[in-house]
C-alpha cells in the first residue's frame, strides 16, 4: 500500500483529530462568546450600542460585527479542515493565528487588568475571554506533538 493511501485512510493520528475537535470548539466558544456578550450578559453590548448611537445603528453595528466573526470562523474552519487533511501550511498559518489571538488576550489584560466576578471567582473571565484561547493552545499543542508532526511530514513526502 503506497503512502498516499496510508495518510489518506486511517493514517491521521488522534492527536490530529483532537486538534480538529478542538478547534471546532474554540470556534463555537467563541460564537458563543459574541452572542452571550451582544444579547445575554447585562449590560449587553446590544443596550450599550443602543444607548449611544440608537436603535438602528446599534443594530447595523452588531450586523457588521457578527458578519465579521462569521467571515473569520469560516476563514478559521476552511484552515482546520486543511490541517485536519495534512496541510502543514494550514498547520502554521493556524497556530500563527492563535498565538496572536492570545496576544491580544494578553494585552487587553494589561490594559484592562484582570477582572473578577462578582462572587469572588474567575468564571466570568473563562466564559468569555480565555476558553476559546485556551481551546486554541490546546489545539496548537497537538498539531506539534511527535505523532502529529509525522502525520505532516507524511503528508508532505506523499505529494499532498
Amino acid at each position: 500500500m503506497t503512502d498516499v493511501a496510508v495518510v489518506g485512510r486511517a493514517g491521521r493520528p488522534r492527536e490530529v483529530e483532537g486538534a480538529f475537535a478542538l478547534t471546532l470548539a474554540a470556534v463555537a466558544a467563541q460564537v458563543a462568546v459574541w452572542v452571550l456578550g451582544a444579547f445575554v450578559v447585562s449590560p449587553t453590548g446590544f443596550e450599550e450600542l443602543r444607548g449611544e448611537t440608537g436603535q438602528g445603528d446599534a443594530f447595523a453595528q452588531l450586523a457588521l460585527s457578527g458578519g465579521f466573526l462569521a467571515v473569520v470562523s469560516a476563514l478559521w474552519l476552511l484552515l482546520a479542515a486543511r490541517m485536519r487533511a495534512g496541510v502543514n501550511w494550514a498547520r502554521i498559518a493556524l497556530t500563527a493565528v492563535g498565538v496572536l489571538s492570545g496576544l491580544f488576550f494578553l494585552n487587553s489584560l494589561s490594559m484592562d487588568g484582570f477582572q473578577w466576578a462578582a462572587d469572588g471567582g474567575v468564571g466570568d473571565l473563562l466564559l468569555t475571554d480565555l476558553l476559546p484561547d485556551l481551546l486554541v493552545a490546546g489545539a496548537i499543542v497537538m498539531m506539534f506533538l511527535p505523532a502529529s508532526n509525522a502525520y505532516f511530514s507524511a503528508t508532505r513526502r506523499a505529494g499532498r
